[in-house]
């Protein structure tokens, strides 16, 4: 038996009509805030980051290819893993679809990760993904962007992460469980797997300098875990006690 509020069709209704209303209020908010994102300053970028990428060396101006705009994805695949964040990998399970229309519309969409490129290609093979994606091994550009961090570091606890100091050093005594288990899946350990994080960046290229415009961390990038909004919409919602995703070619056939 449900234990879940039932009612007449007209009462649904009713409440539903309330939920528009606040629905319309967030959809205004958003809206506003995209509005904020579009006018903080732009700072110009002088240092020349160097990728590897399946076409060959390349510089930032180079993953432009063509457009003004260009939004980089902060996957975590550090030197050491095994294989991709599963985080990561489900929010990347939707970069296919979209990344065609962004492209024609001015926006080019990379991931970039710190593990050398043959580690990224053989695991974007297993993933059957086929957007651009760039490896930053060897170059200062996950340090200066804020989702990698060295083990001094980390023991020191001098990191800044989401706009914040110290907050998010994790190391293998401070690590929550479920971080211990994702470290594991991707071959390495908790210390390891958080030194690097995730992120989104958004650059714009003007009279041919490059400027970056936008950064995001953490729960900022909630909007871009198409899953969950998916499951925010689903009768129980996200309906989680635990950990419960993982790679989409690791779930069982049932």
């Amino acid at each position: 038996m449900t234990m879940h509020t039932t009612g007449t069709r007209a009462e649904w209704l009713a409440a539903r009509l309330d939920l528009l209303e606040a629905e319309k209020d967030l959809t205004r908010r958003s809206d506003e805030l995209a509005r904020q994102r579009q006018a903080l300053p732009w700072v110009r970028l002088d240092k020349d980051y160097r990728f590897d990428t399946e076409a060959g060396s390349a510089s930032l101006t180079d993953l432009f290819q063509g457009r003004s705009q260009l939004l980089v994805y902060h996957f975590m695949f550090g030197v050491d893993y095994k294989a991709g964040c599963p985080s990561c990998s489900m929010i990347a399970d939707g970069f296919n679809g979209f990344q065609v229309h962004l492209a024609s519309h001015d926006v080019m969409l990379w991931a970039v990760s710190r593990a050398p490129l043959p580690k990224l290609q053989a695991y974007k093979q297993r993933m059957g993904w086929s957007f651009p994606w760039a490896s930053s091994f060897g170059s200062d550009f996950n340090a200066d962007f804020n989702v990698w961090f060295s083990e001094e570091q980390q023991r020191l606890g001098d990191i800044e992460y989401n706009y914040q100091r110290g907050a998010h050093a994790m190391d293998a005594a401070s690590a929550p469980e479920p971080v211990v288990r994702f470290a594991a899946t991707c071959g390495t350990d908790a210390a390891t797997y958080t030194r690097d994080r995730p992120g989104l960046s958004a650059f714009v290229l003007k009279d041919g300098a490059v400027y970056h415009s936008y950064s995001t961390y953490a729960r900022g990038l909630d909007g871009l875990w198409g899953s969950y909004q998916w499951l925010d919409r689903a009768p129980l919602g996200r309906n989680e006690a635990d950990i419960w995703w993982r790679r989409h070619d690791e779930y069982g056939n049932g």
